[in-house]
């Protein structure tokens, strides 16, 4: 299956016109005709068959002939506030992994001692989205504006939460503290980790201290870690 994305569509749309970018690849490079069909997904859990009315490589038109409701394959929401990577490849490597195994949300944080204090979520985006088709689910994961740690401890958290740090504290293993089907918010420090009066601020917000294991980990590492250990404990 090739998944096509339209963020516009719903559960009442009839017709509609892809853009130029992606009418020419439908027509050019796919060399789709009218009478094909495509599979849509509008990132919402959404799957829709669309047949192609008009193959123009400028506006291409379509016809929605099914509507699917896909559920999410999992029972949990997973939120993960990373803090952004020196070096973007890393990062960005780090969404296309977790949006492929499964995320909901991920917020990029500016930490003490952060490398990287501004974010281009654009492109971010993009690599999200791609995953996303690539890996032929139906939810898009959403990706939020960066913040300061302080602005993000200092806003509404659900579910179990936690800071993965590196620091000689009493910590308890994150792969034995999740409980499957538990929405679970987890922080992940920069290269530097977390400052001491970071931990100590998560600490106060009721965010328990965990390890990831006995290595020392990249921030891009620990953050899919995580991401992975979430699905495995919740795998049916």
């Amino acid at each position: 299956m090739q998944l096509f994305f339209n963020a516009t569509l719903s559960l009442e749309s009839k017709e509609f016109k892809f853009d130029k970018t992606e009418s020419r690849h439908i027509v050019r490079v796919l060399r789709k005709k009218e009478g094909d069909l495509l599979n849509i997904t509008n990132g919402q859990g959404a799957l829709f068959t669309a047949e192609v009315l008009v193959a123009n490589d400028k506006n291409c038109l379509v016809k929605i002939v099914k509507v699917e409701e896909k559920q999410k394959p999992w029972n949990y929401h997973l939120h993960i506030a990373i803090a952004p990577t020196k070096l973007n490849d890393r990062i960005e490597w780090f969404l296309e992994k977790a949006t492929e195994i499964g995320i909901d949300e991920i917020t990029p944080i500016i930490c003490h001692h952060s490398e990287r204090k501004v974010v281009k979520l654009e492109r971010f985006e993009k690599i999200i989205l791609s995953a996303m088709k690539q890996s032929l689910k139906f939810h898009l994961p959403k990706i939020n504006e960066a913040v300061t740690f302080k602005q993000f401890l200092a806003q509404q958290q659900n579910g179990a939460l936690f800071i993965a740090h590196c620091e000689e504290q009493e910590k308890k293993s994150f792969k034995n503290e999740i409980a499957p089907d538990t929405d679970i918010t987890i922080l992940i420090g920069p290269e530097g980790d977390f400052s001491p009066k970071e931990i100590e601020l998560a600490l106060s917000k009721n965010f328990q201290a965990v390890s990831l294991g006995e290595s020392r980990l990249r921030t891009e590492t620990a953050a899919l870690v995580a991401c992975h250990s979430v699905a495995f404990v919740n795998e049916k």
